[in-house]
């Protein structure tokens, strides 16, 4: 690429961020999904190599020349609060944390994180939603200007499988449970709401569904919520809360339907459009073990089915949502919801593994950029997308921690470079990229010339 294709690339993200957001700049100039390009590296950014981490001195990540990284919150790291770290890091949010807050300023960033764990061999502190269970969220604060993590605690426990979940206008993180397990007499598969700056009340939010949640994405501007499904069928939710902000005061759940009735998106490929779709109440968002799930009653009224129903991200009124292995080839789809014109459309669908392999969650940066996590084999990478339709590797795991372990951490020795990324999200400023390696466990800070390409 000249200079020239690159300012050109350059000033076609910024238009098409300030005009509708990346994506859909995107999907102008991707019509046949077979177009798009899959790089070694970013011809901007550069190939990749091994850094060593600020922390340990290990080299963990192949990042392009330029870019470097802190570790934190390592599983079993005692955090401020005096625990130690969960396992299985997983969603993750960023917030800007609110006037007096213990670990406040204009360069403190606060993050809150998931823990996908799914045992029942006790919770991890009180006050908690179910004794036996190991799932929860823990929160992080971060300097962005000295590149230093000052503090961490636990926020939220005693629930199962605690995979994505998304932001709130308010400040707030949704954490869902990715399950509907019955312990006993506890029901799983709920939304918990988590304060960024303090500790979960870590109370169940049933009128939102009980289901095998993964993602959801708030709509600033009417407080609706819209949730993912990771299961095949699964639905396209939205909660109406009955006071907007409040979503503990309950609602209304639906289920989003395309045309007259039961529709099926698995097949449907880059550009179809959807010019008439709805919503169908769901009668029982709650349901109990051997009654009819939110999904079947949904598909009952005439509801949309989708396959794994993963990521989801609001942006400039629309929201993506992403289908793990939905599209012709089953390698992916993500689908763009106009907000405003109550619209929606298949963005791109992956045309086979070497373009794209099973995306799960995306972000977007303040810049306008786009990061993927593939939750695909092989080598794990954070995917960068341009509004080319040219897909590229940012970021691949390396982790192998040596015979005899790190100095002052519990993990065990071991080859990790096949473990998922997770939870990536940037910074209010677009300074740092916050991610997870879920096994063994690690939280990485990112930083580096992001202005030179495309994130």
């Amino acid at each position: 690429m000249t200079s020239i294709d690159r300012r050109r690339f350059l000033r076609t993200a910024a238009i098409g961020a300030a005009a509708g957001g990346p994506l859909a700049a995107l999907s102008a100039r991707t019509a046949d999904a077979t177009t798009m390009v899959k790089h070694p590296f970013s011809v901007d950014y550069g190939p990749l190599r091994p850094v060593r981490d600020r922390t340990t001195g290990l080299e963990l990540l192949k990042l392009p020349e330029g870019f470097s990284y802190v570790s934190h919150g390592w599983t079993g790291d005692r955090m401020t609060d005096g625990r130690p770290t969960p396992a299985l890091h997983d969603g993750m949010a960023a917030f800007r944390p609110r006037w007096g807050f213990r670990y406040g300023g204009a360069h403190t960033t606060i993050l809150v994180r998931n823990h996908e764990v799914g045992d029942l061999t006790g919770a991890y502190f009180s006050p908690n939603y179910d004794p036996q269970a190991g799932g929860g969220t823990t929160n992080l604060a971060f300097d962005t200007r000295r590149g230093a993590f000052l503090a961490s605690w636990a926020s939220l426990s005693g629930t199962v499988r605690n995979c994505a979940g998304g932001p709130t206008p308010w400040g707030t993180w949704l954490s869902c449970e990715e399950t509907t397990l019955v312990n006993g007499e506890v029901r799983h598969g709920y939304i918990f709401e988590v304060p960024h700056d303090g500790v979960s009340d870590a109370v169940p939010y049933k009128a939102m569904g009980r289901f095998s949640h993964e993602a959801v994405a708030v709509d600033p501007a009417t407080g609706y919520v819209y949730e993912t499904e990771d299961a095949t069928p699964s639905g396209l939710y939205r909660f109406r809360p009955r006071v907007r902000g409040k979503l503990a005061r309950g609602g209304r759940l639906e289920m989003l339907t395309i045309g007259d009735g039961p529709y099926t998106t698995y097949a449907d490929g880059t550009g179809t459009v959807y010019p008439e779709i709805g919503w169908v109440t769901i009668d029982e968002p709650d349901p109990g073990p051997g009654e009819t799930s939110v999904v079947d009653q949904g598909i009952a009224k005439g509801g949309a089915s989708f396959r794994r129903l993963e990521g989801a991200w609001y942006h400039h009124r629309k929201i993506y949502i992403v289908s793990t292995s939905g599209g012709p080839a089953g390698q992916g789809q993500v689908f763009e919801y106009d907000l405003r014109r109550d619209k929606m459309r298949v963005l791109f669908a992956s045309p086979n593994a070497s373009v794209l392999n099973n995306p799960d969650n995306i972000c977007v940066s303040p810049r306008g950029g786009i990061v993927l996590c593939e939750d695909g084999s092989g080598a794990e990478y954070l995917h960068g997308l341009t509004t080319d339709g040219e897909i590229f590797p940012f970021a691949e795991n390396a982790v192998v921690i040596p015979e005899g372990g790190v100095p002052g951490k519990s993990v065990p020795a071991g080859d990790y470079r096949g473990s998922e990324w997770c939870g990536s999200v940037f910074d209010p400023s677009g300074k740092w990229l916050f991610a997870n390696i879920q096994t063994p466990g690690i939280t990485f800070a990112i930083t580096g010339p992001w202005r030179r390409g495309s994130l």
